[in-house]
């Protein structure tokens, strides 16, 4: 019989190999963005080509994995910690998050030292998440439950007000759900590109499957469990895709061909995560959690250390993919007066619009990239390990 996972437990490696594949696709999505020659959306059927699409679709997977892992991590830390703990923990972290994304996040998306243009992405999705769980954290697991449940299946239902022609949304609906950017002052804007309320439904749910890792459940139950539900939320996604009536806000239809079809199917709402968007996403991480478990190789222990790393890989991938465009910006014969005219046209210094390289070029930043942070997130797993004792490393 399979033994279950012990409460001394600290790390699974399932979860590590599949936040450091999320935290891989994130950069291939962090190159394209700062590397590519953009002329449209990349999801655009009218303008995009099928190796473009999938090149941004395939890292529609790294934010759902990252808010969803973080529940799950949430939920195993409460093995060893009392609720009182663990609720102050959590909140502390969110916090320190929040503070990250507009501080810290913002000015390596940017380079720009005065901070007029503050940009709240997924880090502050995840701490205000975390905030509001661990709030939540000594109610009833049911409870919690049935609150992430009802979000992530009711959140949609927001969509019918947003789509009237007369709709204004304020800086609260935004906020929690629409999304959008806001002038708080002359010349400072802030860009909510994540309203809360529906990753935060993500991270409940995140935390309540925690359970499914707890000596409660063997590996063989856990896999049979998450095999099911892995195909069933892929089912649900093709139902409700194919009714077309709710779960994302964009219909999908026919298009030139056959292929381009099969794209307006796939393409699902992030911004914010559409119903059918999470669906899939986390249809396919439970499958991969089921089917990697029991794999463990050169591949997984390699992906395994960006996982165990992810903040810290987070902010370094950001800034090194921003400072490697800069490299080349300076290539194309420009200069620092070149740089600051262009920001009035784009807030990240180094970007000018219409300028970039082809899809083999992103790809190759973003090997580089990987084979540069290795080592330093090999250096510094080693670290956090070796230190225990040092309770800083925790929320980093």
């Amino acid at each position: 019989m399979q033994q279950p996972l012990s409460l001394n437990q600290k790390r699974i490696d399932s979860i590590d190999v599949l936040r450091g594949i999320a935290m891989i696709l994130m950069a291939l999505d962090h190159s394209r963005d700062y590397i590519h020659l953009a002329t449209d959306d990349p999801l655009n059927l009218a303008t995009t080509t099928p190796f473009l699409f999938f090149t941004r679709w395939v890292t529609h997977f790294c934010a759902p994995i990252f808010v969803f892992l973080s529940g799950t991590s949430i939920y195993l830390q409460s093995l060893r910690k009392t609720k009182k703990e663990l609720s102050a923990f959590v909140i502390k972290r969110g916090l320190w998050l929040i503070f990250a994304e507009v501080a810290i996040n913002t000015l390596f998306w940017t380079f720009n030292p005065f901070y007029n243009f503050i940009n709240i992405q997924v880090l502050w999705a995840i701490g205000i998440s975390m905030v509001i769980l661990g709030l939540l954290i000594r109610l009833p697991f049911k409870f919690i439950l049935i609150l992430g449940i009802l979000i992530v299946f009711g959140h949609n239902l927001l969509d019918i007000p947003e789509s009237a022609k007369d709709f204004k949304p304020g800086v609260l609906w935004t906020i929690l759900h629409k999304g959008g950017g806001y002038f708080y002052a002359k010349n400072y804007f802030v860009l909510i590109l994540y309203p809360f309320v529906p990753w935060t439904g993500l991270m409940l749910l995140g935390y309540c499957t925690g359970i499914f890792f707890s000596p409660a459940y063997t590996e063989a139950a856990r896999r049979k469990i998450f095999l099911r539900t892995g195909l069933g939320l892929l089912a649900f996604f093709i139902l409700i895709r194919f009714i077309n009536v709710y779960g994302n806000p964009e219909p999908w239809g026919t298009q030139k061909n056959w292929l381009f079809t099969i794209l307006s199917f796939i393409d699902i709402h992030k911004y914010p995560p559409s119903l059918i968007y999470m669906c899939v996403t986390i249809g396919f991480a439970f499958l991969f959690l089921a089917l990697i478990e029991r794999i463990k190789n050169g591949f997984t222990d390699t992906v395994r250390v960006f996982g165990r790393t992810a903040f810290f890989y987070y902010l370094l991938h950001v800034f090194l993919i921003h400072a490697v465009a800069g490299v080349l910006f300076f290539t194309r014969g420009h200069n620092m007066h070149d740089a600051m005219n262009a920001m009035y046209q784009n807030p990240f210094l180094f970007i000018v619009q219409g300028e970039g390289y082809g899809l083999p070029v992103v790809y190759a930043v973003w090997i580089g990239v990987l084979v540069i942070l290795y080592p330093l997130c090999k250096w510094y797993d080693k670290y956090k390990t070796n230190h225990k004792e040092k309770w800083w490393l925790s929320y980093l």
